[in-house]
């Protein structure tokens, strides 16, 4: 596949840069390159970052940083047995546990919520850093959905994490999901109350949780140009407006359903009591 001219290799992290030195100058430039084409791709056109994944794992199957690419990027086309089967390659070779809440993941992909809350409870979990153990309670709490234990995941999401003021690159997403299972269980004033605490703290747009509480307010978007398009349509049948009386009363738009959310920070979290 072609790779731009102005890939050059060197954008990949340094110790993945290390990891290619065990290749041959001239094929570590080629892995590395088409390493740098999955990272640029996997989110935007995830099915192309696949394959030159394909590529990078042709030329060098036995570098961890090739499996794991490669494991994401099948992760990311839903290609769970695949990702899980590179995810742990990977694994073998570095004895790494930071993929243990992706390996969970892809069990819960492959129908096996079960196996995915036993990888929750496997001691691995306690090895990973704190941004591994939010996601790994995120991943037990889609596992307690999957199984249709909606108070539990709750439970599950209920943390310190979860009731903290501070903002961090987890925040959102923790947030999200608890007000999504609040939602799910019929709780719709909790849920708001989460969804607009996920907005507050979504600073990079990875969750469309402005979207949900729009909704959950009845707030319809429509395009400026459509409504310009309907418009004119109406005028056409209707044909020449009437002049108006003097006796008629200016048309006034209705703000009455117009609501402000006024969100208290400093408001203490309360967890439930473990249901389970």
């Amino acid at each position: 596949m072609p790779i731009p001219e102005d890939v050059t290799g060197d954008e990949i992290d340094k110790d993945v840069r290390q990891e290619l030195q065990s290749l041959p100058k001239g094929l570590a430039e080629d892995v590395a390159k088409n390493l740098v084409m999955v990272a640029k791709l996997i989110d935007e056109d995830p099915e192309q970052a696949y394959e030159y994944s394909k590529i990078a794992l042709r030329l060098a199957s036995r570098v961890a940083a090739v499996r794991e690419a490669a494991g994401f990027a099948a992760y990311a086309n839903q290609k769970f047995s695949e990702a899980l089967a590179e995810f742990r390659a990977a694994r073998r070779m570095t004895g790494n546990v930071e993929l243990w809440p992706v390996m969970a993941d892809c069990e819960r992909g492959l129908g096996r919520p079960e196996k995915a809350l036993d990888m929750a409870g496997a001691p691995e979990v306690a090895k990973l850093d704190k941004a591994g153990q939010v996601e790994m309670r995120l991943v037990a709490a889609g596992a307690r959905r999957d199984m249709d234990q909606l108070d539990a995941a709750i439970v599950t999401l209920q943390s310190p994490e979860l009731a903290s003021n501070s903002v961090q690159p987890w925040t959102a997403r923790l947030r999200y999901a608890y007000a999504d299972a609040l939602l799910a269980a019929g709780r719709e004033g909790e849920a708001r109350e989460w969804f607009a605490k996920a907005v507050e703290s979504d600073r990079d747009g990875s969750t469309d949780a402005s979207d949900r509480l729009a909704e959950m307010d009845g707030v319809e978007f429509v395009d400026a140009f459509e409504e310009d398009d309907s418009d004119e349509a109406s005028a056409a049948v209707a044909g020449p407006k009437a002049p108006a009386n003097d006796d008629d009363e200016p048309w006034v738009e209705d703000e009455e359903g117009v609501e402000e959310f006024y969100d208290d920070d400093d408001e203490e979290f309360e967890p439930e009591n473990d249901k389970g």
